[in-house]
């Protein structure tokens, strides 16, 4: 693999003695304990985690004000058992090198989706599960430790594979996966385009890809997926809801073996959505949340009626210094929107970056990372990066265009989704969004009815009370 694109683990300081083997669990392994690797060695010492060595600080998460919802796949057992409920990572079984690598994230405690889902994702006999949480709330990390924990590294094969819509997230995965690994000796792929040489096989033991590319591994047998334990669809609506990625996951998952664990997560499930997830993931667990609570608390929306088009453009530049005070996301529904506003704002003197599905791979990593790094603090995109991307400094989301369906109605997820990329894990963030006519107004309140929310006017007639209430808002965020 390209040492740029997925780390093969091979460092050293990351296997443990001997070379790579699977891991031993802790000696308080539970009954909801991770899946007991084949080979391990009874006699192999394992360092104990230090809570000296590795103590963390206070867990980043945001902690849910609702309840979590669990319905189990087996309906004579009690959900609300204990047996169902992790109050400490420590609790789980897991082995002190996972540990090790939970803490070292500066992760305390189990977010209130971990403390309910990691027991059911970690039980034996795996259970498949369909889960809906927040953005921000670390359903990323549940998965990613239960791929982590299920696999016996004596074996180089792919048995961990997740999916994600975008290049982007697929990356963001991978660096929750290399952090929390990183005292194991895992060894990671990409299936993304450009990542894997032709002709080269997979045999790192977790990848993490996107569907298309992934299915094309596996037809060329690249990729072998008869060894793969846990298969994860991250943002599963928008892979099941879009027609090309859906058929083509359910392609991937059509190669995994009967036994396979498979783990739908995100944080909307639209109904229509999730009864194809009900067959994609038979007798799941599930953990949901009413629609109406999916709102993201933190992050104070506001509106702003423009007179045209030409002039959302003029309000936007009226904006530029308040973007800059931390970063900021500007939310269009086309590719041309984005560059024509990234151009004319470049041209003005301001530094502004665009992101797109029809940039190259090269140019769409190198802006993220810019982005990612505070190199550059506006970005400018389509939804290619609504979903899932974790970017701690955005406190600022724009929506220029609002989000629609692809029949033309209002998004709801779309916007959850958005706005979802401010406000990342308990902190206060800020959306706008424009509308200009009767049409952008009727498409911004029906959301806000969907949501059960309010969206507070901002006057763009007078620029010293429109960047002052913005203003107030980013320095309480």
């Amino acid at each position: 693999m390209s040492a740029s694109e997925g780390k093969e683990g091979d460092d050293d300081e990351d296997e443990l003695p001997g070379g790579p083997v699977p891991l031993k669990k802790s000696e308080s392994a539970s009954k909801t304990a991770t899946n007991s690797s084949k080979g391990a060695s009874e006699g192999e010492p394992v360092k104990e985690t230090s809570k000296e060595e590795a103590k963390p600080d206070e867990s980043s998460l945001r902690e849910s004000q609702y309840d979590v919802q669990v319905t189990l796949a087996d309906q004579q057992a009690d959900p609300n058992s204990p047996l169902y409920s992790a109050k400490s990572f420590d609790d789980l079984g897991l082995h002190e090198d996972l540990l090790k690598g939970i803490y070292s994230m500066k992760f305390t405690k189990p977010s209130k989706i971990q403390e309910r889902a990691l027991p059911l994702l970690l039980q034996n006999p795996p259970r498949n599960m369909i889960g809906q949480s927040q953005s921000g709330t670390g359903k990323t990390a549940a998965f990613v430790l239960t791929m982590l924990s299920r696999i016996d590294f004596s074996i180089e094969k792919p048995q961990a594979i997740a999916l994600a819509p975008s290049r982007e997230l697929a990356r963001q995965i991978m660096d929750v996966v290399q952090a929390m690994g990183k005292f194991t000796p895992v060894k990671t792929a990409f299936a993304i385009p450009d990542a894997i040489k032709r002709g080269e096989k997979v045999q790192a033991h977790l990848v993490v890809g996107t569907p298309g590319k992934t299915f094309d591994l596996i037809k060329t047998r690249a990729l072998d997926p008869s060894a793969v334990k846990v298969f994860v669809l991250d943002e599963a609506d928008n892979m099941l809801d879009q027609q090309g990625l859906g058929e083509q996951s359910i392609r991937v998952k059509n190669t995994m073996p009967r036994s396979c664990q498979i783990v739908l997560f995100s944080a909307t499930f639209p109904e229509l959505v999730h009864n194809f997830a009900v067959k994609f993931a038979p007798n799941a667990n599930e953990i949901r949340l009413k629609q109406e609570e999916l709102s993201v608390e933190s992050i104070k929306q506001f509106y702003m009626d423009c007179q045209t088009e030409d002039h959302k453009y003029e309000v936007l530049v009226e904006l530029y210094n308040l973007l800059t005070i931390g970063q900021s996301i500007i939310f269009c529904a086309r590719r041309e929107t984005a560059d024509r506003i990234a151009k004319r704002m470049t041209a003005e003197g301001h530094r502004v970056d665009s992101l797109h599905g029809k940039l190259d791979n090269t140019e769409r990593d190198k802006t993220i990372d810019n982005f990612r790094s505070g190199r550059c603090k506006v970005l400018i995109a389509t939804n290619v990066i609504a979903r899932g991307i974790d970017i701690q400094q955005v406190t600022l989301v724009i929506n220029y265009d609002m989000p629609l369906t692809q029949k033309g109605d209002p998004d709801t997820e779309t916007y959850l989704h958005r706005i979802g990329r401010t406000g990342r894990f308990g902190r206060r963030g800020v959306s706008i969004n424009f509308v200009h006519d009767a049409e952008s107004r009727r498409q911004m309140e029906a959301i806000e009815k969907a949501l059960h929310c309010n969206m507070v006017p901002v006057p763009t007639d007078d620029v010293e009370a429109m960047e002052s209430t913005i203003k107030d808002a980013l320095k309480s965020s």
